[in-house]
């Protein structure tokens, strides 16, 4: 819970429905309130309009992918500090390098377990945002 009693809003965009059901399921049993999108340009609608606490994207999406999502979060000052985790198959050293480079503030591999996923995103929201802006 956040100071004001509200649940921290978590955006969840993966363009394949059951890992997006998936993902969002857990995060509400953790207690973030959850908003679901279906491919980058709503991911990117929604956070723009929402400014979530924190984003996880898919990389390979409709629309925009994840990293592209995230080079525009981090060109707007509005949302240049919201934590964005990039949820992937892509797991070659050349793209974890790539989703880094564009901003992600990490990288969770597909398959991945439901603890780690919590783990990660209560990480990285006690952490914050560390780049500047």
């Amino acid at each position: 819970m956040t100071v004001d009693d509200r649940l921290p809003l978590v955006l969840v965009a993966d363009d394949d429905a059951d890992i997006r059901a998936l993902v969002a399921f857990r995060l509400r049993k953790s207690g973030y309130d959850v908003l679901e999108a279906g491919n980058g340009s709503e991911a990117l609608r929604l956070a723009k309009e929402r400014r979530p606490a924190l984003a996880v994207l898919d990389w390979m999406m409709p629309g925009l992918t994840g990293v592209e999502v995230v080079e525009h979060l981090r060109a707007d000052p509005a949302t240049a500090q919201v934590p964005v985790l990039l949820l992937t198959a892509r797991v070659q050293e050349a793209d974890v390098a790539r989703g880094l480079e564009a901003g992600a503030d990490g990288y969770l591999k597909k398959p991945f377990s439901p603890k780690e996923l919590s783990e990660r995103v209560g990480e990285a929201l006690a952490s914050g945002r560390r780049r500047a802006a």
